[in-house]
């Protein structure tokens, strides 16, 4: 299965977005997003294709949102895609696209609606939090 997520290796959220791929036996395209952001029509793209508006596509935390003054409610979608593209830190994480969907996969475990039925046992998150029992069978 092909699958690509847009990945950040510094945060806990994809890298968990990750091993879950992994866990299903899949080892996927990882597109460092920070440092080759995706296209203007990929980015709409993926933010259509995972049924959110540009604005729940938008890291706050940690980035130049505030600064920016990306909170207007007057700036259009193409201003706010112009300010993701330009600060890539600002595409929430991590986008994942398989055949099956696309997902902003926050939580991590939101992936697990994109990906076959193939994974190889227990999965819990880097904080301990169990996401599969030792059958590969969804808990959360």
């Amino acid at each position: 299965m092909d699958v690509t997520i847009y990945h950040n290796p510094a945060c806990g959220t994809s890298r968990n977005t990750l091993a879950l791929i992994r866990n299903a036996g899949i080892e996927p395209e990882i597109i460092e997003y920070l440092a080759t952001p995706p296209s203007r029509a990929t980015l709409e793209k993926m933010i259509a294709d995972a049924g959110l508006s540009v604005r729940d596509a938008i890291r706050k935390k940690g980035t130049p949102y505030d600064e920016l003054g990306l909170d207007d409610a007057a700036l259009t979608d193409q201003q706010l895609l112009d300010a993701m593209l330009e600060h890539p830190i600002l595409i929430n994480r991590p986008f994942v696209v398989t055949p099956l969907g696309t997902r902003l996969a926050r939580p991590s475990e939101v992936v697990l609606d994109i990906l076959p039925d193939s994974h190889k046992g227990a999965f819990a998150k880097e904080d301990g939090e169990a996401v599969l029992d030792s059958e590969g069978k969804r808990l959360v």
